[in-house]
C-alpha cells in the first residue's frame, strides 16, 4: 500500500515543529515554570530565592546554583568535561582513601556537592569535583555546609553557569584553600591558591611536571597522567 500523504497544512506544521525542536536543543535547558530569561549560557529563574527555598527543590542532574539568591541552571556537560572529571576522582578518590586524607565527592551527585558558602546570603556553589580534608569532615552532611578545602572546575567553550572570574572571588572569600581549573579544549592545567581575600599564586602545570598542590598533601600526579592527553609539544 502506498504511504498516505500529509495534507500541506500539517507538512508545515510538521516542519516548524522541527525547527522548533532544533531551536530548542540548542537553547538551555529550564527546569522551573518560574523562568524568567534565559542568558548568556544561565538561565534566571525568579522570583529571588533563599537558601531554605533552594533546598527543598526537587533535586536535578542538570548543574545549578543559587547566587545571592537568584537561582543559575546550566547545560548539561560535555563527554570531554566528564572525561576530565571523572579521571580526577579516580585519582584523587585513591589518593585521599589510601592516606585516610578526607573525602573527594564529584559532579554526578547533586545534592551531595551542593556547597553552601554563605547560607544567610543565599550562595550556594556546584563545583565539578571538590575535597574535603578529615580536618573539615564535620562541614559533611547532606550537603557541604561551608568551604572545602579544595574545589576543581573543568572549564567548557562557554560558562556553564557563571564567570569563572565571578566563581574564583567567591572562593578566595568564603575561605577555599585552593582551586584547580582544567580547560578541556586547550589542554591546559591551572593550580590557584587563596589568601583569604585575593588569589595569592597562579601556577599553569606543565604537562609532564607533578600537579604543585598543598590539597591533598603529596599528591604528585602530572596532567599527562591525569588525562592521558597527547599534550603538543
Amino acid at each position: 500500500m502506498a504511504a498516505s500523504r500529509a495534507p500541506a497544512g500539517l507538512k508545515s506544521m510538521m516542519n516548524e515543529s522541527d525547527r522548533t525542536d532544533a531551536d530548542t536543543s540548542k537553547s538551555r535547558i529550564c527546569t522551573s515554570a518560574l523562568q524568567s530569561a534565559c542568558e548568556d549560557g544561565n538561565v534566571v529563574v525568579g522570583p529571588r530565592m533563599t537558601t531554605s527555598e533552594y533546598l527543598q527543590t526537587h533535586e536535578a542532574m542538570l548543574p545549578r546554583e543559587l547566587a545571592f539568591g537568584v537561582l543559575r541552571v546550566a547545560e548539561s556537560p560535555v563527554v570531554s568535561h566528564q572525561r576530565a572529571v571523572r579521571d580526577l576522582t579516580i585519582a584523587l578518590t585513591a589518593f585521599a582513601r589510601e592516606r585516610r586524607l578526607g573525602e573527594v565527592l564529584l559532579a554526578p551527585m547533586p545534592a551531595s556537592r551542593d556547597v553552601l558558602l554563605d547560607r544567610e546570603r543565599d550562595l550556594v556553589v556546584h563545583p565539578d569535583l571538590l575535597f574535603v580534608s578529615s580536618d573539615l569532615e564535620h562541614i559533611v552532611g547532606d550537603r557541604i555546609f561551608e568551604a572545602p578545602d579544595l574545589v576543581v572546575e573543568v572549564l567548557s567553550p562557554d560558562p556553564r553557569i557563571d564567570d569563572v572570574d565571578e566563581r574564583l572571588d567567591w572562593f578566595t572569600r568564603y575561605g577555599v584553600r585552593e582551586c584547580w581549573l582544567v580547560d578541556t579544549v586547550r589542554r591546559e592545567m591551572s593550580v590557584l591558591t587563596f589568601d583569604g581575600a585575593a588569589v595569592e599564586t597562579r601556577a599553569r602545570v606543565k604537562p609532564d611536571t607533578p600537579v604543585p598542590s598543598t590539597v591533598p598533601v603529596g599528591f604528585a600526579k602530572s596532567p599527562v597522567a591525569l588525562f592521558g592527553w597527547p599534550w603538543p609539544h
